[in-house]
């Protein structure tokens, strides 16, 4: 978000399964909690949001819109284009998610390339019962934190 923007939703331009961008909303927590200097993670409120990704509920907007569905690969920007090489038409078969296997299996703690040979298998092998179990391991998650910077 720029300076002098006062609105706490951010558009962000993702690639969705059409490989088409598109806006994704979400909260911008340097608005709200802090000013444009300091980081979400510095103030205590900041903290306890982004550790229990309270900032993610805005996704659920997307969700209603069908952009998103509740589980699935976790939207990329356009610039991880050229990075995502060959698993691109893959993850693109499928509707971005607020949360995924990405997300249960370390998140952040994963380097990109794990994250995109998780999200391939996720496309690959997806089943109802994996995307339920993906929602009941996601509360694990983000209740123990794992993951969330």
């Amino acid at each position: 978000m720029s300076e002098g923007t006062e609105s706490p939703m951010t558009p962000q331009m993702k690639v969705n399964y059409y490989v088409v961008p598109w806006l994704l909303f979400g909260v911008d927590l340097l608005v709200i909690l802090t000013s444009v200097y300091l980081s979400v993670r510095v103030t205590r409120v900041g903290r306890f949001i982004r550790k229990y990704s309270i900032d993610e509920l805005p996704q659920i907007f997307n969700v209603l819109r069908g952009n998103m569905s509740l589980v699935g690969p976790r939207p990329y920007l356009p610039r991880e284009r050229e990075k995502i090489g060959d698993y691109y038409h893959v993850i693109c078969m499928t509707t971005p998610g607020i949360t995924g296997l990405w997300q249960v299996s370390g998140r952040n703690d994963i380097a990109f390339d794990g994250r995109l040979q998780l999200d391939a298998w996720y496309v690959r092998n997806w089943s109802l019962w994996q995307d339920i179990t993906l929602l009941v391991r996601t509360i694990g998650v983000v209740l123990g934190q794992k993951g969330a910077y």
